[in-house]
This record gives C-alpha cells, sequence and structure tokens, in this order.
C-alpha cells in the first residue's frame, strides 16, 4: 500500500517564500530554488508559455528581472508531500506597481527532495489576463519583425531624426483560428494595405511588415500622429468581420540604417512602447510628444512613467486620444 500523503507546513512555508520573491522582484531567490535536475518544467497561460530543462534554467532569471514588484492582496496554500515528493497548490490575489489592478492567480508547484532540500520541479503559473494587463510589460509579438527589419538592406532611407511607428494587430492568434489560414491570410493582406495607404498619405514610408505587425518611418512626428488617429478611425469604422483592433506606438529620435545598427534604440523603443499598449491605443514617448508642442488636433493622457524590455530605467509614455 503507498504511503499516505500528509499536509506539509515546511512545503507551505516554502511556497510562501516563492510568492514573496516573486512580488519583491527576488528572481535569485525562485531560481536557486529550482532543481539542478531534469526533469524541469515550467508552464504558464499563454500559448508558448512552456520550458524544460536547461533552457528554462538559463532563461528564468530574466524573465523574472521583466516582471514588475507587487504586493499580495490575500492568499491561501495547500502544501503536501508524500516520501521525497511534494506538491503545493497557492491561489490569491496579485496586485503589480505598473497596472494596479487586483488579479486572481493561481500557482502549482512540485517539489522534489534533493540531499535533504525541497527543490521545484514543475512550475504552473495561470492568470486570468494575458501578462500585458496583468503585469503592465510588454509582450515580444515584436521580435521577430525587429530581427527582420535588423537586415534590411542598409541603402533604405537615410541617416537621421525620424519618427518611427509600430502598429500590431492585437488577438490575432485566436481571430485567426476562428476564421481558418486562407481566410487570415486576406484579411492580413487588406489590412497591412489599408495601414500603407494611410502612412504613405501622411508622407510615412512602410519600411517591413511580417506577419501582422508593421513598421514605418516619417520625418513628421505630427503626421507620424494623424497616421495612426487614422488607422484607428479606419478601423473603428470598418463593418466587415473579423473587425481588427491594433496597438499602435511611436517615438522619435536619431535612427542610424547602416547594417545591425540600422535601427538601433530609436526603433527598439518604438516597438517597446507599441507592444505596451492596450488594444485599441496609440501610445506615444516623451520625445514624440514634444515634437508637437501645443498643437491643438492633440489629446494627450497624462503622462505614465513604465519600463520597457530591453531598456534601462523607466520611460514616459502618453496615451494619444
Amino acid at each position: 500500500m503507498a504511503e499516505p500523503a500528509r499536509r506539509s507546513p515546511e512545503l507551505e512555508a516554502i511556497t510562501q517564500r516563492w510568492m514573496g520573491a516573486l512580488l519583491a522582484s527576488r528572481g535569485e531567490t525562485m531560481v536557486n530554488l529550482l532543481a539542478p535536475a531534469d526533469p524541469l518544467v515550467f508552464c504558464g497561460t499563454a500559448e508558448g508559455e512552456f520550458f524544460v530543462g536547461d533552457d528554462f534554467r538559463a532563461t528564468y532569471l530574466a524573465h523574472l528581472k521583466e516582471i514588475p514588484p507587487g504586493r499580495m492582496i490575500d492568499s491561501r496554500v495547500e502544501a503536501w508531500e508524500r516520501g521525497e515528493t511534494g506538491w503545493a497548490y497557492w491561489h490569491g490575489t496579485l496586485e503589480f506597481t505598473t497596472t494596479q489592478r487586483p488579479i486572481p492567480t493561481r500557482v502549482t508547484l512540485i517539489f522534489a527532495m534533493y540531499d535533504g532540500i525541497w527543490r521545484v520541479e514543475h512550475i504552473h503559473n495561470s492568470f486570468p489576463v494575458a501578462n500585458q494587463e496583468a503585469l503592465g510589460y510588454e509582450h515580444t509579438a515584436h521580435d521577430a519583425l525587429l530581427e527582420a527589419a535588423r537586415k534590411l538592406d542598409p541603402q533604405v532611407g537615410s541617416s537621421g531624426s525620424a519618427t518611427v511607428m509600430f502598429t500590431d494587430i492585437a488577438d490575432s492568434s485566436a481571430i485567426a483560428e476562428a476564421v481558418g489560414d486562407a481566410r487570415w491570410s486576406k484579411v492580413v493582406q487588406a489590412h497591412v494595405e489599408m495601414v500603407r495607404q494611410e502612412l504613405e498619405a501622411h508622407g510615412g514610408r512602410l519600411i517591413k511588415s511580417l506577419g501582422d505587425g508593421t513598421m514605418s518611418t516619417f520625418a513628421s512626428a505630427g503626421q507620424a500622429m494623424l497616421a495612426a488617429l487614422d488607422i484607428q478611425a479606419a478601423l473603428d469604422g470598418q463593418a466587415e468581420e473579423p473587425r481588427l483592433r491594433v496597438r499602435i506606438g511611436l517615438h522619435t529620435g536619431d535612427v542610424v540604417q547602416a547594417g545591425d545598427d540600422f535601427f538601433g534604440t530609436v526603433v527598439n523603443k518604438a516597438a517597446r512602447i507599441a507592444a505596451f499598449a492596450r488594444p485599441g491605443e496609440i501610445l506615444v514617448s516623451e520625445a514624440t510628444r514634444i515634437m508637437v508642442g501645443g498643437a491643438s488636433e492633440f489629446h494627450f493622457t497624462d503622462a505614465s512613467r513604465v519600463a520597457l524590455k530591453g531598456l534601462e530605467g523607466d520611460h514616459l509614455v502618453y496615451r494619444l486620444e
């Protein structure tokens, strides 16, 4: 007969320390609790959030450093052990400083004993909303577009100051699954063509499109913002389904179009701002907002101070109404 499982106050305490380290941005503490041998598995809520073994060990700390500090509004944990195996279920409500939104959260941890020390072999995190809404940091949908853009012919355009725009269709994976690949391909083609027409009407240039995202540049920050407004207006007025919503981000600065340095931090920041936006939003950097001064045709929300992936410090962004 199998040994009966028993409640484990020790694993309950370890699990509470695990969650406390998460909210205090003490990633090293969490990494130190990982099992040194396989199997090691991480499962998240979103599609593609599945990592195993050494690949997970090598990237988990960087992932944790992206998570903003937070607080635990309420929590409950139950843990059990049987021999050298244990498991814990934590559920409660978290609130992160970047969103200040209560997020019901569930976490399951499976433990194994290594030389008398409990280590985590399996992690399953569950949020009811996307990471961007829960944590307030941007997703990585633009990474492939940025990588493709870096490989452009260095003869495209010239060096100097420009306003860079990124667009991204929200919920594209779910829509594509709903309408089918053939229909989705036509929808995206029509969407990119609409974006191209709107930006060219305001003096912009489509630099790259990849999947459901686009990158373009403008000599004028004001014209870039007008183009962004027209793109959102066109989408608001669409009658045919599926009705699309996009995130748009703008940043202004010096771009260098030469080899791998062709885009640099200016374009990286524009991409990160777009990825931070909510569906239907236009977010602009402080530099872009300054360019239009007090122009009456533009209305902005108060500034938000946010962290952007891969960029040091906090950054001011404004929502263009």
